[in-house]
């Protein structure tokens, strides 16, 4: 289990401040970097996770050592967009428009292709966020129902939550998880992942049997699975 230590830094690389964060990780065998964004969602930071005596200064050696890695992923990543007035952000895979409404009754509402916000505008990111949660739900439990009576199983509690190393999940007891992200993806990519973990109720592993079960319960194995790869990243920088 990772463990985030007080200390931060803000190092050089090249002529570009760049902030570092570190995590102490007792199970880690080697110090390991990967970007984040910071908990405000200020700024991009390169959280450095180091094992348990290893000291924060080679966490910094390494940054520096790996500069032209660092900034070349900064400079890779997808535009942050925040839940504001006017900005535009995916729904099933299509544009969308947040719009303030005059309203004070009544809190999210999808029109055409607008997700309309009513109440202070002081409110408008936490309740976007929480309907985009719902809607996620509302999309992806009929669709665990259905693909779970294909294979007669039946699944556990179906939750939904904002994890960032999995797009989904299946316990040994049958509960499944999903990223409530999935619902800005095209329609066929969160019916990828839901059909992945859903067979995971019947095959547990990653064999020949349980991709043959994914692809009865989707047509867009492939597709989805590339969809996430090239595009999945950018789905955790909205919001």
């Amino acid at each position: 289990m990772s463990k985030a230590l007080s200390r931060q830094a803000t190092l050089d690389l090249h002529g570009r401040r760049v902030a570092v964060r570190f995590l102490r990780n007792r199970r880690a065998r080697r110090i390991i970097l990967r970007l984040d964004q910071d908990p405000d969602g200020a700024d991009d930071v390169v959280v450095v996770t180091l094992p348990a005596r290893t000291a924060p200064e080679e966490g910094l050696d390494l940054v520096r050592e790996k500069a032209d890695w660092v900034l070349s992923r900064l400079e890779g990543l997808a535009p942050r967009i925040t839940f504001v007035n006017g900005a535009v952000v995916p729904l099933g895979g299509v544009d969308h428009v947040i719009r303030h409404t005059a309203e004070t009754r009544g809190v999210v509402r999808l029109e055409a292709q607008e997700i309309l916000v009513a109440g202070g505008p002081e409110h408008l990111a936490r309740r976007v966020r929480d309907w985009f949660r719902a809607e996620a739900r509302d999309r992806i439990r009929p669709r665990v129902r259905d693909k779970a009576l294909v294979l007669g199983c039946t699944p556990g509690r179906v939750t939904i939550r904002d994890t960032k190393s999995r797009w989904g999940s299946c316990s040994h007891d049958g509960n499944l998880s999903f990223c409530w992200r999935l619902v800005m993806a095209p329609e066929w990519v969160l019916d990828y992942v839901v059909a992945h973990e859903v067979s995971h109720l019947a095959e547990h592993n990653h064999g020949p049997r349980f991709w043959r079960l994914v692809g009865q319960l989707t047509a867009d194995v492939d597709k989805g699975r590339d969809w996430l790869s090239r595009h999945g990243e950018g789905l955790h920088r909205i919001g």
